[in-house]
C-alpha cells in the first residue's frame, strides 16, 4: 500500500468525549459522555458549588467566576474531553440574572477555549427536542428520558442533569459524523436543518409515556 493511498483515508476517531455544562453563578452543571461508532455512554456528571443558593450571595461574582474557571478546569483535566457543548444566550426576565449567567457562561467558554477544547452551543428547545422529542419539555421529563437510556443517575441538581442532557444532545446531533472525524469544527454556530428522533421518541416513548411523572432517583439504603 502506497504512502499516497493511506493519507487519502479518513480518520477514524475511535472514541469522542463531550463535555455538557450548564453554566451558573451559583451552582454550574456538568455531564460528559463518550461517543463509541453509535453507541453512546455515560462517564459522569455533577454540580461545581459556587455559592450559597439561598438568600443573598456573599462571595463577590468575580470570585465566583474564578471558582467556575477553576472548577472546569479540574473536570476537563481529569476526564480530557474533546468538545464542550453549552446553552446559547438566551433572554431573561430580570437583566441583572440575565447578566451574571452570561458572565458564568463566557467563564465556561473561555476555560474550554484555554484548554483546547471545540465549543458547541445550542438553544434550550434544541436540547429539549433532541432528548425528548419536543422543545417544551421540562427538566423533570428530561432527566427521566436520560434515566430510561443510561441508567438511574443519582442527579443531586437539575444543574447536573441539564449538564448531561447538552452533552447528549451534541453526541445525538452530530455523534455519527464525529465517528468519522469531519465535524470537530472550532465554531459556536454549527448548521442543524436535518429535523432528528429525539432519544425518547427513538426508545419507543411518547409524551404520554414521559408525561409529568417525577424524577427517578436512586434508591437510598
Amino acid at each position: 500500500m502506497s504512502a499516497e493511498s493511506g493519507a487519502s483515508r479518513p480518520r477514524i476517531i475511535k472514541k469522542y468525549r463531550i463535555l455538557g455544562v450548564d453554566p451558573g453563578s451559583r451552582l454550574t452543571g456538568y455531564g460528559i459522555v463518550d461517543v463509541i461508532g453509535t453507541e453512546i455512554r455515560h462517564v459522569a456528571h455533577g454540580t461545581l458549588n459556587i455559592a450559597s443558593t439561598t438568600g443573598k450571595a456573599t462571595l463577590p461574582l468575580e470570585d465566583r467566576l474564578l471558582l467556575i474557571y477553576q472548577g472546569l478546569t479540574q473536570v476537563i483535566e481529569t476526564y480530557r474531553p474533546d468538545t464542550l457543548s453549552i446553552e446559547k444566550v438566551f433572554f431573561a426576565k430580570n437583566p441583572v440574572s440575565a447578566l451574571k449567567l452570561g458572565q458564568a457562561r463566557g467563564a465556561a467558554i473561555l476555560t474550554a477555549k484555554i484548554l483546547g477544547l471545540n465549543v458547541v452551543e445550542y438553544a434550550p428547545t434544541e436540547v429539549k427536542s433532541a432528548i425528548v422529542g419536543h422543545g417544551r419539555a421540562d427538566k423533570d421529563q428530561v432527566a427521566r428520558v436520560l434515566e430510561m437510556m443510561l441508567g438511574k443517575q443519582d442527579f443531586k441538581t437539575s444543574d447536573a442533569s441539564d449538564g448531561l442532557a447538552l452533552a447528549m444532545c451534541h453526541a445525538r446531533i452530530h455523534g455519527s459524523h464525529s465517528a468519522l472525524g469531519s465535524a470537530h469544527q472550532n465554531t459556536l454556530t454549527q448548521s442543524r436543518t436535518k429535523k432528528r428522533m429525539g432519544l425518547a421518541e427513538s426508545l419507543g416513548l411518547t409524551s404520554e409515556n414521559v408525561g409529568n411523572r417525577k424524577r427517578i432517583v436512586r434508591e437510598r439504603n
